[in-house]
């Protein structure tokens, strides 16, 4: 199965032409632009068609004469521009289409039919079943129509009876099309999970187009989901054996409530998600056709996140695991029981973070992390308060040059074990860590021994993560991975 993205954006598309805000300038700044999310399936079956969708198709070199089927989740002017529809009946010689739907959605089109015209109209409801027959070949595509959450109690009749699409391709590949949907209640999941006319359960999915629609903002109240409640309707599919590792879930309906790509990409990493610019060609092979895959969490991912003295560096890490059901913060800070300055900046750590995480306070790293659990987020804040204890305890701030270098030796052995463990943590794992590098010189041998071990452990850490973020005056940047590995020589004092 092929699909091809038509568009990847929520209603107002990203950037929303008329806002000027921190994400749709750092979009519009970058040249990138998203328009209403729509999927071609192997060129012959579309589902959604609002108003950007044709000229989409023009730009990626397409043309739609092969398409015989559409399917509208709803009738939103984003989803169902239905003058399409009299476009194509200005071209002759084509196949007729048929186009499947809600009964308000299908409404909205009548009008934009002629008489005798080679268009077709069905109306749908949750959990019907139709066979999608192709002119001219053997090929039929399976559809199951599944009820959507989209509703939210503001007596919008096309919210209420949106659709999501579980579309199995004739080569086996299996996809759910879930925009414009919040969290599904347990009944929808279970027959999500169901059989359709086979003794044994549904394969997992091999592609995902999930709703990712307000991003950071978590207060809209609507029938969509954000980085908040995107990992539990995730969490509610893979408990249900319908997402296994093998599944590509990708977030679509994209909206300016979400932070810039850059910024994006890690958050929707730790969910096992990724996201695709528009036209983009996605590959679903047919991974889950034949055998159900366990179930399982999605791949942990590692991000460095880097930063001097009040950057942000900790506050960007915190939003980063926000979006974990599950977090395990480990805080490497020593007690200073005579220091009423520290005392209270470690007690405006702790209240900032959610009652429901869980902390450890401890420098045993490696331990830390194999407590840890898949699907969990470890949060480590610092490195910098690791290596200073790991220092102390070796008598490193020594005038003998002796003690100095065995100091030296083993704490790089100490982070290589702690970077093994990150290997092996079945959970993601977020690391913060100071950038103490950019300034003077320090005036001492012991500053000069912390910068340098910092130094070199931030980039050995930065070898072992996917991601990794600079954080300059409150705001991040992102450290591209070329697959570049310094030279050893780099390691050297």
């Amino acid at each position: 199965m092929h699909v091809t993205m038509l568009g990847t954006g929520a209603a107002d598309g990203w950037p929303n032409p008329f806002c000027a805000c921190a994400s749709c300038s750092a979009e519009r700044q970058a040249g990138r632009s998203r328009a209403s999310t729509s999927a071609l399936i192997d060129g012959r079956v579309l589902i959604d068609c609002g108003p950007t969708v044709p000229h989409a198709a023009t730009r990626a070199g397409i043309d739609l004469a092969a398409v015989c089927h559409v399917l509208v989740t709803h009738g939103h002017p984003d989803h169902l521009a239905p003058a399409f529809l009299l476009w194509r009946q200005w071209v002759d010689g084509l196949a007729d289409l048929h186009v499947w739907g809600p009964p308000a959605a299908m409404a909205l089109c009548q009008e934009w039919v002629a008489p005798g015209a080679p268009v077709t109209l069905h109306e749908l409801s949750g959990w019907d079943v139709l066979t999608l027959e192709l002119p001219s070949t053997d090929d039929t595509y399976r559809v199951r129509a599944i009820p959507a959450a989209h509703g939210h109690g503001n007596g919008d009749a096309l919210a209420e009876e949106a659709l999501l699409y579980d579309l199995r391709a004739p080569d086996g590949a299996r996809l759910l099309y879930a925009t414009d949907t919040g969290c599904l209640p347990a009944q929808t999941l279970d027959a999500i999970d169901s059989s359709i006319g086979n003794s044994s359960p549904e394969p997992a999915f091999d592609l995902v187009l999930v709703d990712a629609t307000f991003g950071l903002k978590a207060d809209h109240g609507t029938g969509h989901l954000d980085l908040a409640t995107l990992p539990a309707f995730l969490d509610d599919l893979r408990q249900a054996g319908s997402i296994a590792p093998t599944t590509d879930v990708v977030a679509v309906h994209l909206g300016h409530h979400n932070p810039p790509r850059e910024e994006l990409a890690p958050i929707l990493a730790g969910m096992g998600v990724r996201a695709v610019d528009d036209l983009a060609v996605i590959d679903a092979p047919a991974q889950s056709a034949h055998s159900r895959p366990a179930r399982g969490q999605p791949a942990p991912a590692r991000h460095l996140v880097l930063g001097g003295a009040r950057s942000g560096k900790s506050t960007y890490a915190e939003r980063l695991a926000a979006v974990s059901a599950s977090v395990r913060y480990v805080a490497t800070a020593a007690p200073r029981p005579d220091d009423a300055e520290w005392a209270e900046r470690v007690r405006q750590h702790r209240d900032r973070r959610p009652a429901h995480w869980h902390t450890v306070e401890t420098f045993d790293l490696p331990a830390a992390l194999a407590g840890a659990a898949a699907g969990e987020t470890v949060l480590i804040d610092c490195i910098g308060m690791w290596l200073t204890a790991h220092l102390d305890a070796r008598d490193a701030w020594s005038d003998d040059p002796d003690t100095v270098r065995r100091a030296r030796e083993q704490v790089l052995d100490c982070a290589d074990e702690l970077i093994e463990a990150i290997a092996d943590c079945p959970a993601s794992v977020i690391i913060v860590s100071n950038e103490v590098g950019m300034d003077v010189v320090p005036a001492t041998a012991s500053g000069r021994l912390f910068r340098d071990l910092l130094g070199i452990v931030n980039a050995r850490l930065a070898r072992a993560c996917e991601h990794a973020t600079m954080m300059i005056a409150g705001r991040p940047l992102p450290l591209p991975r070329d697959g570049h590995r310094p030279p050893a020589g780099c390691d050297l004092p």
